[in-house]
Parts: C-alpha cells; sequence; structure tokens
C-alpha cells in the first residue's frame, strides 16, 4: 500500500495486488478515467522531459537512448521505413528515429497531452492524441517499429493494447516494450510502499519478465530478446520517498534522491545499473524485444 509519493496529486493510499502463479501486479482499485487530468497534471515529466533535466543529464540520457535503439534496431530485417512511438512525450524518439533516416512523415506518435501533440505536428510530425485502444488512423502492417517506452505500465487493459499493436505491425516488424521490472533488487528491498517503480497512482501494471513475455506471446508475437536498462530513476526515487515519508522523516536528505535535482546521485545510480546490467543482473527496467512472425 502506498500513495502518490511524487506528485502528491490524491492522499488516498492505494493498493497493488500480485498473481502469485505469474508474478503480474496491478493496482486495485485502479482511479477513474474522469481522474487522469488530475494524475497527471501539466506538470508531469514526460510533457517537457528536457526542461526538467541539467544539460549534462540530458546528454547522458541521449547516449543511454543511441545505445538501446542501436541494440533494437540490429534486430529489424532492413532499414525502418515506418516507425511509431506510443506515448512519444516531447517526441525525443521521434527525432532520433528521424536522425536514422525515417522520413519525418512518417515518424508516427501517439500522445494524450494535446499541448504536446500540438507542438509536434506544428513542427511536421504525424503526431495523434488518442488512445491506442481507441485509434483507427492506421493501417493493418503499417510499421516496421513500433516503442512502447514505460507506457504498457499506465494502460487499463495491456493485452488489448499489445494485440493493436500486434496488427499495426509488417511481419518481421519489432515491437520494444520497456516498463518497471518488479523482480529487481530494489523492487524486493521497497515493495512494501515506497518502490519508485510503483510510480502510484499512475502505474496500473507491474510486470515481471516472465508476465511480460507470456503477454506478448498471447498477442501472436516471437520474443526477440530480452535486455535490462538503467533504472536509477526507480533507485533514486525508492529511497527519496523512505526519507521524505518514511517513519523519520528527512526531508532535506530526501531531496538528493530526487532524480530531477540530484545529479550527482543519478550519475552514481546510472553507473551502477548500467554496470549491473552489463554484468547480467536484473536491473529495474527491462526492455523486451518481440517480432510479428513472417507470412508463410
Amino acid at each position: 500500500m502506498g500513495f502518490d509519493y511524487e506528485l502528491l496529486t490524491c492522499v488516498n493510499p492505494w493498493r497493488f495486488v500480485r498473481c502469485q502463479g505469474c508474478g503480474h501486479a496491478w493496482l486495485n482499485p485502479r482511479p477513474p478515467a474522469t481522474a487522469l487530468p488530475v494524475i497527471y497534471p501539466p506538470s508531469y515529466y514526460a510533457y517537457d522531459y528536457a526542461g526538467k533535466v541539467s544539460p549534462l543529464a540530458l546528454r547522458g540520457k541521449g547516449l543511454l537512448d543511441a545505445l538501446k535503439f542501436r541494440g533494437i534496431l540490429s534486430q529489424l530485417r532492413g532499414r525502418p521505413r515506418m516507425f511509431l512511438d506510443v506515448g512519444c512525450g516531447d517526441g525525443r524518439y521521434l527525432r532520433l528515429m528521424e536522425k536514422q533516416g525515417v522520413p519525418r512523415a512518417n515518424a508516427c506518435g501517439l500522445e494524450l497531452d494535446t499541448r504536446v501533440v500540438a507542438r509536434l505536428v506544428a513542427e511536421g510530425y504525424p503526431v495523434y492524441a488518442e488512445r491506442v485502444e481507441d485509434c483507427r488512423r492506421f493501417s493493418e502492417a503499417s510499421f516496421d517499429l513500433v516503442t512502447m517506452f514505460h507506457v504498457i505500465e499506465h494502460v487499463a487493459d495491456p493485452a488489448r493494447v499489445v494485440r493493436r499493436l500486434t496488427s499495426w505491425l509488417r511481419p518481421g516488424g519489432i515491437l520494444a516494450v520497456e516498463t518497471p521490472n518488479l523482480d529487481s533488487l530494489d523492487a524486493r528491498l521497497f515493495s512494501e510502499s515506497y518502490w519508485g517503480g510503483y510510480h502510484i497512482p499512475r502505474h496500473w501494471h507491474v510486470f515481471t519478465s516472465h508476465s511480460l513475455e507470456r503477454l506478448l506471446r498471447a498477442a501472436g508475437l516471437e520474443v526477440a530478446g530480452l535486455r535490462y536498462q538503467t533504472g536509477h530513476s526507480f533507485w533514486m526515487y525508492s529511497l527519496h520517498h523512505h526519507l521524505r515519508y518514511g517513519a523519520r522523516p528527512r526531508p532535506r536528505l530526501a531531496r538528493h534522491f530526487d532524480p530531477f535535482q540530484g545529479l550527482p546521485f543519478l550519475i552514481l545510480f546510472t553507473a551502477w545499473d548500467t554496470l549491473r546490467a552489463a554484468c547480467g543482473l536484473r536491473t529495474s527496467a527491462m526492455l523486451m524485444l518481440a517480432r510479428r512472425p513472417e507470412v508463410g
């Protein structure tokens, strides 16, 4: 059980329940749809990521993103022509793929914040303020690559979303899903309430690698790889929440563990998780790649 420790948009407690079979966890009950503008305020970090972090942290993030996409693109059978980023935020991955040779008119995005969408449309990107479940703009087998970075945990029905994304993939196309990993060291240490990966009440589902693989396979996809990513923000938020809201609150110390303020610890935990991932250890962020089977 926990609270909205990060944004303080509400004061009521929330509870995750977990399947003992596959390890999947979900928020029960969830906020109603009418509460979305409350729990995702205009200040939400994804809507202006570049404006909320230091230039040094932004540069480091850019390097990590480039490495991540290098691994994703290596799984494609040829150069991508059409790209979709679900939950594209401020559009940083659309710009990255444009640099990789995808024409701007083919770098598509879905995002719920209409102000962000308006800015990206003004730049010439085909971005729409729609949910995957409601979107009817894309035809069957449209995209070579679909990315969904830290979005699947926010949706009400992950299975329905993945089925729709699968239908949009061309045969041989890749769906890349990045999400918090409930089977990680920090998740176990702070599982009772303070784990940053809960992101209460905005994360409605939290996966293990087993439950995520089962979800993708059920949609007809073939899992092409699992890679562990840096979960530095989850480590930092876990410590921040524990220090700020624990039995002996220490708000001054807690501020140093805010990912948007504590640059030294951000660097430290990024290096820590990068090393752990390189050693094959399970970090608190996982990237699973799945391919739509070839025809015939």
